[in-house]
């Protein structure tokens, strides 16, 4: 399975460096109390959910599975506290699928050299306008896990009025890997 969601290009550079295992980060993870989801398979026709090109890798859309693997679904509809922390929950649940899929094919967290840029999209409705505060679930817990040196990045968040199997978010990210 590993191999088969990966184009060639990134096997080949996601296979160097696998006898390094700091575990700084895996123990940071462990350290706040946090348990990674299982890393998900792709939900269409697509089969690489990471590629990579030479130190970059490009992370697909990451749905908010929950540990459980029940998934995060419905429309973000008014501006209020509890929605915009139903929305910041997804957000954050598909940061952690993200990290997950890391993980499952660096071996290593600590190959992660710079999380880049995470671009979000929220299914929202017209009237809600919250969608960056609810994308700062992700952001926050890449810092969290990362540190604020890895896990500070650019970030772009978007409303749509609808995502595929009902989702309340989708997230991809690009990260930078250590040479």
């Amino acid at each position: 399975m590993f191999t088969s969601s990966l184009s060639r290009a990134s096997r080949q550079l996601l296979g160097k460096n696998k006898t390094c295992r700091f575990l700084h980060v895996e123990n940071r993870i462990a350290s706040l109390g946090i348990t990674l989801p299982p890393a998900a398979s792709p939900r269409a026709n697509y089969n690489i959910v990471c590629h990579a090109n030479n130190n970059m890798l490009y992370i697909s859309g990451h749905l908010p599975f929950q540990e459980d693997g029940t998934l995060l679904t419905g429309r973000l509809v008014e501006n209020t506290d509890e929605e915009i922390q139903r929305g910041y929950q997804a957000a954050r649940w598909a940061g952690l699928n993200i990290i997950s899929t890391l993980q499952q094919h660096l071996g290593d967290l600590d190959r992660v050299e710079k999380v880049v840029k995470v671009f979000g999209i929220v299914q929202s409705a017209d009237e809600f306008k919250s969608q960056h505060l609810v994308m700062d679930g992700c952001s926050d817990v890449m810092m969290e896990i990362f540190g604020e040196d890895v896990g500070y990045h650019s970030r772009s968040a978007i409303g749509t009025s609808t995502l595929p199997l009902d989702i309340t978010v989708e997230i991809e990210a690009i990260v930078q890997l250590k040479e």
